[in-house]
């Protein structure tokens, strides 16, 4: 059963301005380390004056599986007709930070459960640096779009289809893994972070979703960032949808980026311009 979208109350525009300020949503194409340090990924653009449909190759040994190619990625992302609401694609999507998703797990509260620790701190870091598939060896691309109180980012890569399904069964396991926990910011102030299991539509070859809740401060005041995430599989290739804000996940415009954005990756995996419209998926 599809549960309904969640009601975004009102929030001081004072936060959720500071909070964004910061840095978006979520982090695309960098991962911070230890020491602060990011490492910037190269997001493949569209062979100028290619007059082809960006489509799918296959590999010289004749692989079932087809490959995407650079073009392909960017033919597959979505567009804002695909999304449900107001929404307005963003040209910085790359750049989007948020830090109330920074934080180092306290791993002395997983007591015995030290493996479940580092599995809670790779969310956390994959969420920040929109790594959550892992680094993609193949062709990627990226995009995102903004309403007036969430941000929706929106990734797909050739990861290989052994890699996608590990990466999809790992997502599974955090609910039970990452139910609750404590992480502490930089700042040395505490977050309270949340995961729960969150339905995706039937899309793709196989999907999982969560719904991760990171309760914090923003300028000295409490702040809530609730995030709904979405990853599924077509063949070898793999998308991400991240979507949330400090008033609180629009799960509709999330499930409609799962479907486009499956849809769109099938067509480009079997040679094929995705329509223009939304609609002309049915």
């Amino acid at each position: 059963m599809e549960e309904a979208p969640v009601n975004r109350p009102s929030r001081p525009v004072r936060v959720l301005a500071s909070v964004l300020a910061a840095g978006p949503l979520l982090a695309a194409g960098a991962c911070s380390d230890a020491d602060g340090a990011s490492d910037t990924v190269s997001i493949s653009p569209v062979p100028e004056g290619s007059g082809t449909a960006p489509a799918a190759e296959r590999s010289p040994d004749a692989s079932p599986t087809p490959a995407l190619t650079r073009a392909g990625a960017k033919a597959a992302l979505i567009t804002s007709a695909d999304l449900e609401g107001d929404w307005t694609q963003a040209n910085d999507a790359a750049s989007w930070r948020d830090r109330l998703l920074l934080g180092k797990v306290d791993i002395a509260a997983f007591r015995k459960a030290k493996a479940a620790a580092a599995d809670c701190q790779k969310l956390l870091d994959g969420l920040y640096s929109d790594s959550l598939l892992g680094r993609t060896p193949g062709a990627s691309a990226l995009t995102g779009f903004t309403d007036p109180q969430a941000r929706l980012l929106y990734q797909v890569g050739d990861y290989g289809q052994d890699s996608l399904t590990k990466s999809l069964d790992w997502f599974r396991t955090l609910p039970q893994k990452c139910d609750q926990f404590t992480a502490t910011g930089s700042d040395g102030g505490k977050r309270t972070v949340q995961v729960v299991a969150a339905p995706v539509p039937t899309a793709g070859d196989d999907r999982a979703g969560l719904t991760v809740t990171v309760k914090g401060t923003a300028d000295g005041q409490p702040a809530t960032l609730t995030t709904d995430v979405a990853a599924l599989r077509v063949g070898a290739a793999g998308a991400t949808v991240s979507n949330g804000g400090l008033s609180g996940a629009d799960r509709t415009s999330t499930e409609a980026a799962v479907r486009a954005g499956a849809q769109r990756l099938k067509d480009v995996l079997a040679g094929k311009t995705p329509a223009p419209n939304p609609s002309e998926f049915d």
